[in-house]
């Protein structure tokens, strides 16, 4: 077995105290003090968070805009300079090969964010996909780092770091555009880095894309310029809660090969109206009505459903199993227990009561409409 890899600020992590774990196949921060206070901090102050282990594809040429409309089942031929859009990559059969952000970087280059564990399946298939059009693929995973702010003080925290030169003003950033950036590095030369406003948390925030070389410095910086607004470095534990809370999917947990675009709530990201793409015949069709639907589950008390937990209607031992929960925690920030699941459509009705298999106890829990919390504007 590969020994996971380790991220270019790998030895801040060591430094700060973090535990680690495999994640997509790279050791990675789980934590650095606690779950709670990194998960408060970032609903109130900032967090910081190492996410290079992201794979990024450089698609470029002046077939790429078409290629991403084949490959993707979005439109993203229509994007405009350093905008950025969400879609899907999808099997022949329709299943979800993994969810991407895509950048628009000029009109011929787009730049493709895939989860860490999907690196080879997505790099797969944009490659094999690519045959037919004017454009290249090429593995750009190793020449970024990628650092991201998120939290009500984002903002503030880039505008308080002296080495970040930003072309523009930052509120004048619209969600999910970017925007140039130069970083002021010790030696005198300045490194090129992308700020995207973007992220997986619910909040505010940024995402900087920087070159490897310049990870620690640019870290260091954002760090010391966050201190004293209150930002605190962030692990995935912190990063799975503020997703959840924000309901948004997980792949591996929420989306996989196994699940298609609508039994997920994204059939809004399919465009069927751009001409063929891989998957839209499978996605013509209609879905068994028996297909399981990702819902929102909301309890009482402190007892939070998990992963693989079962999902019942009824309290009784008569009761059917009607689902299975894909993500599940103590909401730290509402303190109640919030669940994802996947339960047949009759009982996906918001308002349904149902009940949760917690390590033998049936746990009452409401079908509710994600996401559980929605950041103050």
């Amino acid at each position: 077995m590969t020994d996971p890899r380790t991220t270019p600020l790998h030895a801040r992590h060591e430094a700060l105290g973090a535990s680690f774990t495999d994640f997509g196949g790279w050791l990675m921060p789980v934590r650095y003090t606690s779950d709670l206070a990194e998960h408060k901090a970032v609903r109130e102050a900032a967090g910081l968070f190492d996410i290079s282990h992201m794979a990024e594809f450089l698609v470029e040429g002046p077939d790429a805009g078409a290629l991403l409309d084949h490959a993707l089942a979005g439109r993203l031929s229509t994007l405009v300079d350093d905008q950025a859009k969400y879609s899907l990559l999808l099997a022949e059969d329709g299943g979800i090969i993994d969810d991407v952000i895509v950048y628009r970087d000029g009109a011929e280059t787009f730049l493709v964010v895939a989860n860490a564990g999907n690196h080879d399946p997505v790099a797969e298939a944009l490659v094999e996909r690519a045959a037919d059009f004017d454009a290249t693929v090429h593995d750009a995973t190793d020449e970024f780092a990628l650092i991201a702010v998120q939290g009500p003080v984002s903002q503030v925290v880039l505008e308080s770091t002296p080495a970040l030169h930003v072309d523009g003003a930052l509120g004048d950033l619209r969600y999910y555009r970017k925007v140039g950036a130069r970083f002021a590095l010790a030696d005198g030369t300045a490194a090129p880095v992308h700020v995207a406003r973007t992220g997986y948390t619910g909040e505010d925030g940024f995402e900087l894309y920087v070159p490897v070389t310049a990870a620690v410095e640019v870290w260091d910086a954002l760090a010391a310029a966050g201190e004293p607004l209150g930002l605190v470095p962030a692990g995935l534990a912190a990063r799975d809660t503020l997703r959840l809370e924000a309901g948004m999917p997980l792949y591996g947990h929420e989306l996989s090969r196994d699940v298609v675009p609508a039994q997920a709530g994204l059939g809004r990201v399919v465009v069927f109206d751009k001409g063929d793409f891989v998957g839209r015949d499978a996605l013509s069709a209609v879905i068994a009505a028996d297909a399981p639907v990702l819902v929102g589950l909301v309890s009482e008390g402190r007892r939070a459903g998990r992963a693989g937990y079962a999902v019942f209607d009824g309290a009784g031992d008569e009761a059917a199993q009607v689902g299975t929960v894909t993500s599940g925690a103590l909401s730290p920030t509402l303190g109640h227990p919030i669940a994802l699941a996947y339960v047949t459509p009759a009982a996906s009705a918001v308002g349904t009561e149902l009940h949760l298999d917690v390590r033998g106890t049936r746990i009452p829990a409401t079908v509710t409409a994600p996401p559980f919390y929605r950041r103050k504007k």
